[in-house]
């Protein structure tokens, strides 16, 4: 695993480096138009709701804000340091919670007394790779 420098604020990453940082950080997470991008699947409106506002409290918490393509079944999430105007440590750390929370599963990451939604397609949240 490659330690990656941290940047300068606002210093962006060259194409190169961000799909080899997407690859070794980030792999369900790709570079396209000159932003990093995830797609999350979602079992439905509901869940794709709590998606959108999950990734909406996390950006404003760490004032950044990404662009959202939400339908029924799916979120897109588009990052990009707008007043960089590039990709920056910024748009990576604020992937990586995203993903970490996004992602996470009680009961089944870890030894939790929660224990996540039940194997029951009445409950399907969130389509998990």
């Amino acid at each position: 695993m490659a330690q990656w420098r941290k940047k300068e604020k606002d210093e962006t990453y060259s194409d190169d480096e961000i799909k080899a940082r997407l690859e070794e950080e980030l792999p369900d997470w790709y570079y396209e138009g000159g932003w990093i991008r995830r797609k999350y699947k979602t079992s439905g409106w509901k869940a794709t709701l709590m998606v959108v506002n999950t990734v909406g409290h996390l950006a404003e918490a760490a004032w950044h804000h990404p662009d959202l393509t939400v339908s029924y079944a799916f979120v897109i999430v588009k990052l990009v340091n707008h007043a960089a105007k590039g990709v920056t440590d910024k748009d990576f750390e604020l992937a990586k919670k995203i993903e970490e929370v996004i992602q996470w599963q009680p009961g089944v990451d870890d030894e939790s007394a929660l224990e996540g939604t039940p194997d029951d397609p009445r409950f399907k949240y969130l389509k998990y790779d």
